[in-house]
């Protein structure tokens, strides 16, 4: 689980700095304002998106329909804000974001401004970053719609000491100022980019939620532990690794695993190759013959793989 380190402050708590916040994860978003229990049961709850963080949250409305992405005012754990709707979803969560409103055209003419202030505001915190000599990269800048705050997103190997730095910050911005810390895997999250596939990052084109992901799942689906080949951009292991194990971890179970033995024609075989993409299964003889069958022709009987003499129909994976 990624490091989300933040520190939020206006100009009459400088004096205060000593007292640290705690800490949150930005995977784990959640949302300061809900929708009351008292929602009824037909009021339309979406999908939202915030487009600085590439995070996602759930929230109703209860005064009609809302337009696939459009931009709604709602309350986020950052503070009142704009946020894309992704489409509308069945849910059965007991807490959701209430949307207050559409947006409105002052509403978004507002956040075109905002984003030429935050290229400003990202030159200013990145100058200050090295004149006070911090280990910590700058990733995203992003001021509120409704609240006089302005977030800065930064990811670092260890704990900053950031308390100088905000002091500066808001001498130049004089309003409150809010420094997270998120992870590598958080960053691309956030900025996006094409992996290795030549597609959109999964953390950020398919799903904020970051899963776990371990070096057994590249084992399971019998990869080559060069990390140059199982890491993403960002130099941990691939997301697409944690979303399709559960897919490999169950064609497994239903075919037999290399080492086993079978007898088949008269002859012993032994499974040298199990290809789960291709939904094929290479056999070696002792008589060092080759046999390549497809998953359909295994079958379990009385605790045991035997291969079924009859042929059957090979599916396009297998071809």
């Amino acid at each position: 689980m990624e490091d989300d380190q933040y520190s939020e402050i206006n100009e009459e708590d400088i004096a205060a700095l000593e007292d640290r916040p705690g800490e949150e994860t930005l995977e784990d978003s959640v949302i300061v304002q809900t929708a009351e229990t008292g929602l009824e049961p037909d009021t339309p709850v979406y999908r939202l998106r915030l487009p600085y963080s590439n995070e996602t949250f759930l929230a109703a409305y209860k005064d009609g329909e809302l337009s696939l992405g459009s931009k709604v005012l709602v309350y986020t754990r950052y503070g009142k804000d704009l946020a894309q709707v992704m489409g509308k979803v069945r849910c059965s969560a007991s807490e959701v974001a209430l949307i207050e409103r559409p947006a409105a055209e002052e509403d978004l003419q507002k956040m075109e401004r905002s984003k030429l202030l935050e290229e400003e505001a990202f030159g200013i915190c990145r100058e200050k970053i090295e004149r006070h000599r911090l280990e910590m990269k700058l990733v995203s800048v992003h001021y509120l719609l409704e609240e006089p705050k302005i977030l800065f997103f930064f990811t670092a190997e260890t704990r900053v000491d950031f308390r100088e730095l905000v002091k500066d910050l808001v001498s130049v911005f004089r309003m409150r100022i809010e420094l997270r810390q998120i992870g590598v895997r958080d960053e691309s999250r956030v900025v996006g980019g094409l992996g290795v596939c030549g597609r959109g990052y999964c953390c950020h084109m398919v799903s904020d939620k970051l899963k776990p992901v371990s070096i057994k799942m590249a084992k399971d689906q019998n990869l080559s532990l060069n990390s140059m080949k199982i890491s993403g951009t960002c130099g941990r292991l691939l997301c697409c690794l944690a979303y399709e194990h559960g897919f490999y971890s169950e064609q497994r179970r239903l075919i037999p695993q290399e080492g086993a033995r079978l007898s088949y024609d008269g002859v012993s075989w032994k499974v040298t190759e199990v290809n789960v993409a291709a939904g094929r299964i290479t056999m070696n003889a002792e008589d060092s013959r080759v046999l390549v069958l497809p998953f359909c022709r295994f079958e379990k009987t009385d605790n045991r793989w035997v291969i079924k003499a009859a042929e059957c129909q090979k599916t396009p994976a297998a071809d």
